[in-house]
């Protein structure tokens, strides 16, 4: 027997094909379990209640059996099964959620009742606040972020064990406004372990590959059995992994894709080959200009630079190094398409950056890789292809042609030390002003200027690799 809403009821799988068996009765019940999804006041809880139907038809090898319920809702034509063709509509993928929600309109137009949260929950859904927390030792990530639908928001957390092949171990969901005092805890708890804490901002469409790589890593261990409690439909204090892992997977299938291609379980994607190094008969390469923009920075702080469409991509870490005014003093990385290239290192799997040329990499306009600096501080350079141009011969390369903002200095902590130290400097009462004033070694605030950015300046650090 199955259970949902506290209600025993049954569905076609193996389980439930005794002569005795009648799926009227049992489609019955279910939709009698429907009756008070209609009065909920917030539209997640008839997400979970369908995510619920879904992960138990899943774990009884019956998936074919939400279509028959879809139907068996609609023929009851009451004002729980409408909520309820609402909430499969949401949550379910492909056919079977658009037959959801067509049999819901159908129900409508013939004058069932709909709920009160019936247009909020056919809003599209907003993702914010993307990001990840993660430990230097490299044991775990949190994939966070906040869904809004309508003046709705509501906050998600899922844990990743990465000494258990990427895998998902936790979901959480809460409601939005706790976000800041959820990641302040996970810093604190990390800290108080002997962690390296870490927060990283990410687009939606790579919290969605991570989100759906950990997913798929957890039922492939639940699949073979690895977790006795894998397939749990309902916890202490709510709904259990099964059911939160089908509402999470509705979720992130709103967002944009990456683009990249999923990580086989148990290691990272395989990286497809470099593009061909151009020869000397084919003649002096164009000229690339890239946009460099330093991600998590708020207000942006970027540079548009122009470099030799063929610039080995160690001679362009020279570059973005003079560019931003870093001092070279600790690791760095570009992570491409192709695989990582930094300083050789066959534990954390880098190739040299000394003979692959940007082209190789990034070969069209469009072209996108990335630069990391300082592993501890975990500066991430994002790099884009925005042009291809013909050299001109009065020009000598590297340039700067833009930017935005100062550069932070190394080593105050990544993006979020510097958030802070800009709040330090800026404040005379700050507890901290005056050793943040000795640190970057200034005597007078009117000295640091973090809005500033002088093109001229850059080109002249620049000059000494022309």
């Amino acid at each position: 027997m199955l259970r949902v809403v506290g209600e025993p009821v049954s569905c076609d799988c193996p389980a439930c094909s005794d002569p005795d068996f009648d799926p009227d009765q049992a489609f019955g019940a279910l939709a009698d379990a429907t009756s008070g999804l209609a009065a909920v006041d917030d539209p997640m809880d008839a997400e979970i209640g369908a995510a619920t139907l879904l992960a138990i038809c899943s774990a009884n090898g019956a998936e074919g059996a939400v279509a028959d319920l879809v139907s068996h809702f609609e023929s009851r034509s009451t004002a729980g099964t409408l909520a309820m063709l609402l909430a499969i509509g949401s949550v379910a993928p492909g056919d079977v959620g658009a037959a959801a929600r067509s049999a819901a309109e159908r129900l409508a137009r013939a004058g069932v009742a709909k709920p009160a949260w019936a247009d909020e929950i056919a809003e599209p859904v907003a993702v914010e606040n993307c990001r990840r927390v993660f430990d230097l030792q490299g044991t775990a990530s949190m994939l966070v972020c906040s869904f809004r639908r309508a003046e709705r928001g509501h906050m998600l957390v899922v844990s990743v064990d990465h000494a258990d092949c990427d895998a998902a171990v936790d979901i959480m969901l809460g409601d939005a406004a706790d976000l800041p005092e959820v990641l302040r805890e996970m810093r604190a708890s990390g800290r108080e372990n002997g962690l390296d804490i870490r927060t990283e901002s990410m687009e939606p469409a790579e919290l969605r590959w991570w989100i759906e790589n950990a997913l798929d890593a957890r039922a492939v261990h639940d699949a073979e059995g690895v977790d006795d409690d894998s397939a749990e439909l309902f916890g202490a204090e709510g709904p259990g992994y099964a059911v939160l892992a089908t509402l999470v997977r509705a979720r992130v299938a709103a967002l944009p894709e990456s683009g990249r291609p999923p990580a086989p379980h148990g290691g990272s994607a395989a990286a497809p080959a470099l593009g061909p190094k151009r020869t000397k008969p084919a003649g002096l390469a164009p000229i690339y200009q890239v946009k460099v923009g330093l991600k998590g920075a708020t207000p942006p702080i970027w540079r548009r630079l122009e470099v030799p469409a063929d610039v080995s991509l160690a001679r362009l870490h020279d570059i973005i190094q003079a560019a931003f005014g870093w001092n070279d003093s600790h690791m760095h990385v570009f992570e491409t398409p192709a695989g990582d290239f930094g300083v050789a290192d066959r534990e954390l799997g880098y190739r040299s950056d000394k003979s692959v040329t940007l082209e190789q990499v990034a070969p069209a306009v469009k072209s996108k890789i990335r630069y990391v600096y300082d592993f501890g501080d975990n500066w991430q350079h994002e790099l884009l292809v925005e042009k291809v141009l013909d050299r001109d011969p009065a020009v000598r390369y590297p340039r700067c042609t833009g930017g935005r903002r100062a550069a932070p200095p190394d080593d105050c902590g990544g993006i979020w030390g510097y958030l802070d130290l800009i709040e330090a400097l800026k404040d005379p009462d700050h507890p901290e002003h005056r050793d943040s004033m000795a640190w970057v070694g200034i005597d007078d605030i009117a000295d640091f200027t973090p809005e500033g950015f002088d093109a001229n300046a850059v080109n002249a650090a620049l000059s000494g690799l022309a």
